[in-house]
């Protein structure tokens, strides 16, 4: 079968697909949701474990505060009403990595429900009313947040002596997690990426969850149907599972819809299973067939008692929510003048939005500041490969920097040569400008003045195009002056001293 193409152009003709996703995070408690082994990630195999997180029989849980705080903050960031009683159920299944055959989480009664993510509009939703009227966002609808413990982690490599040998780690057993379960209101891949980035965003502003998906704390299961255009009633869904990036998921998608749309086409029936995605082929593959709720035997955990987040507690975690990414960023537009696009790279996240924000306070001009991030900065990190918060130059030193370009200490020039020589030297631009003896540019007119007189006789050629009427020769003369005078000149005063001997 061929899904090279773009599903999207079969997709909007005939078919529309219907995503919905499921989100794991993983809390940052130091314990587990219910016992007091630590989460550390890394820990040999099997020693952060105890007869509680291992099933042993007798061993009762109790429910760790933190991970319920954590939680409800994460729902309130994502627009959801907290619910004041909510109750824990078993999950039966069996898995070799799930020590006692069932796994305790949410059901029918979740920690918070109905909540939502504004997203910007896909470009190939073209039949949408909204993006025809000119509204810029659409919510995604947030199902439900609910607590739940991890499984652990089977392991099938690394195997000196047989290759089908699985070993079992049940370290991450009872790690705290959240799984926020989104409507069903994601119709294209790219939306569905916008969607996840943004709550990684907001998850990554709370300070809940360090959101590394390499090391687990942020997993994505999608569900992805078909359905002829037009049509109420939802087609048979295939989930997705075990997809490590954003960029693959949204890879997952266009390969799976395209392939559920050449199934119907051809008069095929699609079958409700769970599927793999290979990132090298680019293909999903069967896994098993979908296990249907009632498959869990869902019931009420019998040794626990429903969780009650009364107002007292909620007010209470109602003060610990942060300023969230998109009021930050309006706030920001507002406050220092600067560009939409400039305050949505400036506050990626939580802790650059803060040095941003700390730097154009003491700045004399914070809108410089903003420029030379997207200036100077991004293109140097782009080039050497790296995020901005690896970025050698701290945002207080762009600060320092734009108040020396203000003040005209420096000019534009000698700015791009120690931003250079910082990231050659893997070192900030206050600690590089000393290093280079706090150079200056140059107002000295009598240097200046022979400086220039040097230049005209040494192009005689280009003086006379100029008093000929080639006014824009004034140009080559400004660049000639700037680089004899090694980048230290004021070009202001170059240019004003050029305009007065040329006239």
């Amino acid at each position: 079968m061929s899904t090279s193409a773009d599903p999207s152009i079969d997709a909007r003709t005939t078919y529309e697909p219907v995503i919905g996703l499921e989100v794991h995070v993983q809390l940052l408690t130091a314990s587990k949701i219910f016992c007091s082994c630590s989460t550390r990630f890394g820990a040999p195999p099997n020693t952060n474990v105890c007869p509680v997180c291992l099933g042993m029989p007798g061993a009762l849980p109790v429910l760790n505060r933190k991970a319920v705080e954590f939680a409800a903050l994460a729902a309130m960031a994502l627009n959801c009403r907290i619910n004041e009683t909510s109750i824990f159920a078993r999950k039966n299944y069996f898995y070799p990595d799930l020590p006692k055959g069932y796994q305790i989480s949410q059901y029918d009664r979740p920690l918070a429900e109905h909540g939502y993510i504004e997203v910007p509009f896909s470009k190939t939703d073209s039949g949408n009313q909204e993006l025809r009227t000119g509204l810029r966002t659409k919510k995604i609808g947030i199902t439900r947040v609910h607590l739940e413990e991890d499984a652990g982690k089977s392991l099938h490599e690394g195997f000196r002596d047989a290759h089908d040998k699985t070993a079992i780690d049940l370290n991450r057993t009872g790690v705290p997690l959240i799984e926020i379960v989104s409507e069903p209101d994601i119709t294209t891949p790219d939306e569905a990426y916008e969607y996840l980035t943004r709550l990684k965003e907001i998850i990554l502003y709370t300070g809940v969850s360090d959101c590394n998906m390499e090391e687990g704390s942020l997993r994505c299961d999608a569900n992805v149907s078909v359905r002829p255009r037009g049509q109420k009633e939802l087609g048979t869904k295939a989930e997705i599972k075990n997809v490590n990036s954003f960029r693959f998921i949204r890879e997952a998608l266009v390969y799976e819809i395209a392939r559920q749309v050449e199934v119907l086409e051809s008069g095929g029936k699609i079958m409700q299973e769970t599927r793999l995605y290979n990132a090298t082929e680019g293909k999903t593959y069967s896994m098993r067939s979908k296990e249907q709720a009632h498959d869990y035997r869902y019931f009420p955990e019998p040794d626990l008692l429903p969780l009650v987040v009364d107002e007292k507690w909620k007010a209470e975690i109602t003060k610990a929510l942060p300023e969230l990414p998109e009021a930050r960023r309006a706030r920001l537009v507002n406050d220092y003048g600067i560009t939409e696009y400039d305050a949505q790279v400036l506050t990626v996240s939580k802790s650059l939005a803060d040095q941003f924000e700390a730097a154009a306070k003491a700045a004399k001009n914070p809108k410089r500041v903003a420029n030379l991030v997207q200036g100077e900065l991004t293109g140097r990190l782009k080039a050497a490969g790296a995020e901005i918060e690896q970025s050698p130059i701290s945002m207080k030193g762009v600060a320092v920097s734009a108040d020396l370009v203000e003040s005209g200490t420096i000019s534009g020039k000698m700015l791009k040569d120690l931003y250079d020589l910082a990231f050659a030297r893997n070192k900030d631009f206050p600690e590089v400008y000393e290093e280079e003896g706090r150079p200056q540019q140059s107002s000295d007119t009598s240097a200046l003045d022979k400086i220039i007189d040097e230049v005209l006789a040494a192009n005689p050629r280009q003086l006379e195009q100029y008093r000929a009427g080639k006014k824009t020769m004034l140009g080559f003369f400004v660049g000639q002056v700037m680089k004899a005078s090694k980048g230290q000149a004021n070009p202001q005063l170059v240019n004003e001293l050029l305009i007065k001997k040329l006239g």
